[in-house]
């Protein structure tokens, strides 16, 4: 990374930050600092190694379960936060998904005999709400999740994400209640932008036992980045005495130790070549339809991999103005935008997570994310190409 780069990115980006207070949510910012991706992919990180997602249904042991989740939790961190790059890289937002964009995506790990399938849909744009689900049909497991994202700006980018997900296992009718953390955005005096998790979070099982992670990082008593600490306890245990502790750095690496033993279980890191993801699956853009998410900003992406800003700005601006056009035209017949494959449903519905969340903390806020977002099982079952007929993300 040269200086004059670091630099015009910084000039980029004070200049962007400058002009703007508040919410950042819709705001996308200078093409300098955006990724080659939508929002609407960020969902591959859990789902991009297989035999991690698998693990849990192939376990007997509850507690062996929650650990395996908590694994797979912490695995998707990196990939899901460093947004185009690595830890030495600095991080780029993703570009802000449109109403009713679409990804689907697969992976298959042959050496595991597990594959994992993605369907994310933008189901909302004000408010933005990203809805997702996972499914690894042979194992009978699937993650569903959804997420409002808040960025404000008051000296420092917050991120806050209003959701969570569920991971049920068929084969124990097992529920786990997993979190989506808020981040912060450092590294602004540095020319190197990355994230932080700061604060205490909980995982929790259906089976009775409960994962506290708590995130540290620069500036705080370790002064490492992306520091963390986790434990795993049962819940009927009074003492809340913990059974494993991991600690570590989640961009980096860490160790999992078994507390009744003292027996280190397991070192992970997280660039070890075993541990990579497999390849993505993906439709031809050609083939894929107008509302799918790489064909609908095939112009921007292209752009971008040339290093043409013009026709990055360009594209950009086309499709957002086809859109704010189309609500236009919504708002003039009277009419409100039904999402493809996911539905909603009233917060008080969602009886597994008032159930898995007590004496955690952790609130549904299903009036700030328009209820609990949820599959279609039928609808995505019975889709086909086009979508939605003569309508495209650039009008009819």
């Amino acid at each position: 990374m040269d200086s004059k780069s670091v630099s015009s990115r910084l000039r980029d980006l004070v200049k962007f930050l400058g002009t703007v207070q508040g919410d950042l949510s819709n705001v996308t910012g200078p093409p300098s600092l955006l990724a080659p991706s939508s929002v609407v992919e960020v969902g591959h990180c859990w789902a991009q190694r297989p035999s991690v997602f698998a693990a849990p249904s192939k376990e007997s042991n509850p507690e062996k379960r929650s650990l395996l989740i908590l694994r797979w939790f912490l695995i998707a961190l990196r990939s899901q936060l460093y947004v185009a790059g690595a830890p030495k890289v600095s991080i780029k937002k993703p570009l802000n998904a449109f109403l009713g964009e679409l990804f689907f995506a697969s992976w298959t790990d042959e050496s595991a005999k597990a594959t994992t399938k993605l369907v994310a849909e933008q189901v909302s744009h004000h408010p933005p709400i990203t809805a997702m689900h996972i499914v690894d049909e042979d194992h009978g497991i699937r993650a569903d999740g959804y997420a409002r994202v808040e960025m404000t700006f008051n000296g420092t980018v917050n991120i806050r994400q209003v959701g969570h997900a569920m991971v049920h296992i068929d084969a124990f009718d097992e529920d786990h209640l997993v979190p989506l953390p808020d981040v912060k955005v450092r590294g602004f005096l540095g020319g190197c932008l990355y994230p932080e998790i700061l604060g205490t979070y909980h995982i929790t099982s259906s089976a009775g036992y409960v994962t506290e992670l708590k995130f540290s990082g620069e500036g705080m008593i370790r002064g490492k980045k992306n520091t963390f600490e986790a434990r795993i306890y049962s819940k009927n245990d009074e003492r809340k005495e913990s059974i494993y502790e991991v600690k570590g750095i989640w961009s980096d690496g860490w160790t999992v130790k078994d507390c009744r033993t003292g027996e280190t279980i397991e070192k992970y890191i997280v660039d070890a070549p075993e541990n990579r993801p497999v390849p993505i699956t993906i439709d031809r853009v050609d083939e894929q339809d107008p509302w799918e998410s790489r064909r609908a900003w095939q112009g921007v992406l292209s752009g971008m991999e040339y290093g043409d800003m013009r026709q990055v700005l360009a594209e950009k601006t086309r499709i957002e103005h086809a859109q704010r056009q189309m609500r236009l035209v919504e708002k003039q017949r009277g009419e409100t935008w039904k999402p493809l494959l996911f539905k909603s449903v009233h917060g008080e519905e969602h009886e597994v997570f008032h159930e898995l969340s007590e004496g955690t903390g952790m609130t549904l806020d299903a009036d700030r994310t328009k209820g609990v977002w949820r599959i279609c099982s039928d609808e995505l079952n019975g889709v086909q190409r086009p979508f939605r007929g003569d309508l495209t993300p650039f009008g009819y």
